[in-house]
């Protein structure tokens, strides 16, 4: 079982590597090529996500969030066209979902070190513990939206957490 509670059977390592670098839609949807770590892959992929944040927010409140919707549309048509080709679904590699998940976290706080860290540490205990309805949403809702649309969730609960926080230090 791996940490996002998926028992799978992944592809052996030499055909993962050639499915994730050996297309753009592997590329991308293993995060460039970061879900490829062996340890806590999410994680890593989430990591990757952090500096793309600051070119995202710099676009404005609409232009983020056209540019947030392509991206999770986009996402939904990478992770189910890997997952597919990986005969796995939501293999833990996949990390677009994690990614967009991130940005979604981050958009309402503001452009400093200690904001974007609890926008990190607080989205990753989300999409690792999926509290209710969460894991219901993972084990119900397949294909690339399933992928997802979990991680959109764990977002929503980390934004709240956020803007419960900036109240009361405003």
């Amino acid at each position: 079982m791996n940490l996002s509670g998926h028992s799978e059977a992944t592809p052996d390592r030499h055909a993962l590597k050639k499915i994730v670098l050996g297309s753009p839609t592997g590329f991308l949807a293993f995060g460039f090529g970061s879900g490829l770590s062996p340890f806590a892959p999410g994680t890593m992929g989430t990591l990757v996500a952090i500096p793309f944040i600051f070119p995202l927010k710099s676009l404005g409140a609409p232009g983020f969030w056209i540019v947030l919707g392509l991206l999770f549309v986009l996402g939904i048509k990478l992770c189910g066209h890997v997952s597919r080709k990986l005969g796995v679904h939501d293999h833990g590699g996949i990390v677009w979902d994690e990614m967009v998940g991130y940005w979604i976290s981050a958009a309402f706080v503001p452009l400093q070190w200690p904001w974007l860290l609890a926008a990190f540490l607080l989205f990753r205990v989300f999409d690792i513990l999926k509290p209710w309805p969460i894991r219901q949403i993972d084990k119900k809702v397949s294909g690339g939206f399933g992928i997802m649309i979990d991680d959109v969730v764990a977002a929503l609960f980390t934004v709240i957490i956020l803007a419960v926080i900036q109240y009361f230090l405003s």
